[in-house]
């Protein structure tokens, strides 16, 4: 927002005039692409280093792509391939993961969003003369850094078990990417419950009801031609599922058209609907 200061003589019923006010002008300051740019990565980079200051932040991203892998390996991998045949569902099961560790990194991103609220940190971005969004934007960028290493250590991982890469380095680079664009769109729905909701344990709560159907009710942990039909009718229109078995393609070969402009129908739905209803959010929180 400019502002102007204007000073006007204040007259009282003596005549004498009063002390100078200020007045505000309410036009917004047009913000070029350049400088927009040059917000989000100045913002981009105060995030990124309250990371570096609190490593303990990064404990989600580092630990629980390994915690994951390894339990849904070992626990359901004999239930689902057969007893021995743990390696044919860590390549069934690993790309499925990466479309659930962009789902669960967005949900941290609307707890922090709404712990910034609370600190007062928000409020100080506000009164700055920069774009609102570019605050928005800039936290997404370092939330796909962190979502970028959840996916490295998932991978590797996923090698050390016996994952193995059927097509070409190409083609796992676009399921990673593929993963990264649905990530962000879903990082803008939490944003917006973060700017919604009154509470970090209130975003919490609402976004596990979101994320639990969503990733149960997918085809990230097993096929769902198993399922009941009312189930594998919801599995079909279910995103994660195009992401999972989009990535899944890509990986171990298959038909990937379909999925992959299933999946980014659906990020770019979400994108158009949700992004600008955060940064209208944001300007409005009081």
């Amino acid at each position: 927002m400019s502002t102007t200061t204007v000073t006007k003589a204040s007259a009282g019923t003596s005549g004498v005039p009063g002390p100078a006010r200020p007045v505000r002008s309410d036009a917004d300051t047009r913000i070029g692409l350049r400088a927009n740019l040059r917000h989000i990565g100045a913002l981009a980079r105060r995030n990124a280093l309250q990371i570096k200051q609190d490593p303990e932040s990064m404990f989600d991203a580092v630990f629980m792509p390994i915690i994951f892998i390894l339990l849904f390996v070992y626990v359901f991998g004999g239930a689902i391939s057969g007893k021995g045949n743990n390696d044919v569902y860590v390549n069934y099961v690993t790309p499925g993961l990466m479309a659930m560790m962009g789902m669960n990194i967005a949900m941290g991103v609307g707890v922090g969003i709404n712990d910034d609220f609370k600190k007062g940190v928000m409020d100080r971005f506000r009164t700055m003369p920069i774009a609102r969004s570019s605050v928005l934007i800039a936290k997404i960028v370092v939330e796909l850094g962190r979502m970028m290493i959840a996916t490295a250590i998932l991978l590797g991982m996923g090698f050390l078990l016996g994952l193995s890469i059927h097509t070409s380095v190409l083609h796992l680079l676009a399921a990673i990417g593929l993963s990264a664009v649905f990530g962000a769109s879903l990082m803008w729905i939490f944003i917006l419950l973060g700017l919604s909701l009154k509470s970090a344990q209130a975003v919490q709560g609402m976004a596990m009801l979101v994320l639990m159907p969503l990733q149960f009710g997918s085809s990230i942990f097993a096929p769902t031609t198993t399922m009941p039909g009312w189930l594998e009718t919801f599995t079909d229109y279910n995103p994660l599922s195009n992401l999972a078995d989009a990535a899944r393609n890509l990986i171990n070969g298959g038909p990937v058209a379909h999925s992959v402009w299933m999946t980014l129908g659906w990020a770019l739905a979400i994108t158009v609907v949700t992004a600008p209803l955060a940064v209208s959010k944001f300007r409005k929180k009081t």
